[in-house]
Order: C-alpha cells, then structure tokens, then sequence
C-alpha cells in the first residue's frame, strides 16, 4: 500500500511539472512551432505597394544555418508576420519547402527593395524545380500563402528592409 502511495504521488508532481508553453508566449511567438521568435526579436518590414503600406513583422534569417532552417516543421505562422532571408549580394535565389508544413508566398527582393518575383509554394514540395528567382535577388520575404494577394502586393513594389 505504502509503494502505491508513494507511486501516486510521484506521477502527480510529475503531471505539475509537464507543462508546455504558456497561451502568452505561444502567441507572442505567432504559434505554437519548434524554432518560432518571440515577439521581442521581430522586426517591421513595410511594403509600398502604391495603395497602401503593408506592414509585416519579420524574423531575419541571414545565417547559412537560419536560412537552411528556414520556416521549416512550424505548424502556423500568424497573420501578418514572415520570414526574411537577408544574403549578402544578389544572385538567383532557389528555395525549397523541405519539411516545411505551411503554404507560403515569396517575394525575392533585390539590393534596393524592389520585389523582383513572387510565388506560392506548397507545403513539403521538395522536388525540382525548387522555387526559382525570375531575375537576382538579395532578399527574400516568406509570408502565408495569399498574403501578397490579399494586400495587393505586386511585382515592382518596394520593401523599406528594417534597419
């Protein structure tokens, strides 16, 4: 009997010590996905698309290991935030969605801002052809797919790049 209290016990503390992450963090971080920033590390990149300035909170990727990682294996990705890839010069740019579970839009952007190409891609498409630049880009902005549409986002539109 003693064993069965004991035992009891044991799985109770260990049942209040399990807990995931609060509400407050999962949506200061835009969901609930392994590798998702908190809201602290953002930063606000606006697009001018001549009818109106998009805004969009962006985690930077501009080391080769964050920009292999990518999006990858986040189950949500909020409204109005992204992920931007920042190279150091411009070139074509190929992106896949290995493990990545989100449908998503990108823009490739060149050295000066100018959106330069944008595609939706599907979520764990890593088949050739990857996702290919149509002309060099230094940048590239991963956003929930529809976005861009939504917000009339266009080719030849500017991005003020956070500083």
């Amino acid at each position: 009997m003693r064993a069965l209290t004991i035992t009891l016990v044991l799985l109770l503390l260990l049942a209040g010590c399990a807990g995931g992450p609060s509400e407050a963090d999962t949506k200061a971080s835009g969901g609930d996905s392994p590798g998702a920033a908190n809201a602290s590390d953002l930063r606000t990149l606006i697009i001018d698309s001549g009818r109106e300035e998009v805004e969009v909170r962006v985690e930077i990727a501009d080391s080769p290991d964050e920009q292999a990682r990518g999006l990858m294996e986040r189950t949500a990705l909020a409204e109005d935030r992204g992920m931007l890839f920042v190279f150091p010069d411009e070139e074509v740019r190929s992106f896949w969605m290995k493990n990545t579970l989100i449908a998503l839009s990108i823009a490739y952007m060149d050295s000066e801002g100018r959106i330069v190409d944008l595609q939706d891609m599907k979520p764990l498409d890593d088949e050739e052809p990857h996702y290919v630049s149509s002309e060099p880009a230094q940048y590239a902005l991963e956003v929930n797919k529809g976005f861009f549409e939504e917000h009339g986002v266009a080719v030849g539109d500017r991005a003020e790049l956070p500083g």
